[in-house]
């Protein structure tokens, strides 16, 4: 069993895989897979090395399907699996197994804020001392226009420890901003704007 706090390499180019693991804080890993392979290693909280898994064919198969866009049809599944032969049923019985398993994290939708009309978007970073990061965390997370909200460790420059993600259709920025700040009476805070969205994309590891 690998303790948390170890940092290793392991090269096992014979079987077409390098993986990089660093457990101090957090792991990091890079993989690379011969296209054939399709192996995939999984990770447990991206801590420990657990097993490494060959999908067969029918997985491979689903993991291609699920990967990308869902149509907007009343019976997505069923869809998806008529060019293959693969019933909706065992798409999402094997999808189900993936995320039991680790290999999926989670199945869910993607909103296209700047498509939706959300076109006024920032990353406000705040300076939070550690006795007050969970009322200040839970403040921004109440405000509805923030979608996203969680602790940075280690900090960025040492101090920035909250990141907030704000999204607004037409109200400005700077007015939200300055009320999160008095909500918990911090102006310690660095505002990173969306200028121009150049890509976003779901991974595709098939």
């Amino acid at each position: 069993m690998l303790n948390h706090r170890t940092s290793f390499l392991l090269n096992l180019t014979l079987t077409g895989f390098v993986v990089f693991v660093f457990n101090d804080v957090h792991a990091n890993c890079q993989e690379k897979f011969p296209i054939s392979t399709n192996n995939l290693i999984l990770f447990s909280m991206q801590d420990k090395i657990y097993f490494m898994q060959k999908l067969n064919d029918e997985e491979k198969i689903i993991a291609c399907l699920i990967q990308g866009d869902i149509s907007l049809v009343k019976y997505p599944f069923e869809k998806m699996g008529a060019s293959c032969g693969i019933s909706a049923t065992e798409i999402v019985n094997i999808s189900q197994s993936f995320l039991e398993k680790g290999i999926m994290r989670k199945f869910g939708a993607i909103l296209r804020h700047q498509k939706a009309g959300y076109g006024k978007n920032a990353l406000v970073v705040w300076s939070v001392p550690a006795d007050q990061i969970e009322k200040a965390g839970k403040i921004f997370a109440s405000f509805l226009f923030v979608s996203h909200c969680y602790e940075r460790n280690p900090a960025f420059k040492k101090k920035y420890n909250i990141f907030t993600m704000l999204h607004s259709k037409d109200e400005n920025i700077l007015s939200l901003i300055k009320n999160m700040a008095t909500a918990i009476d911090i102006n310690d805070y660095i505002i990173l704007e969306s200028i121009q969205e150049y890509k976003k994309i779901s991974p595709e590891y098939f």
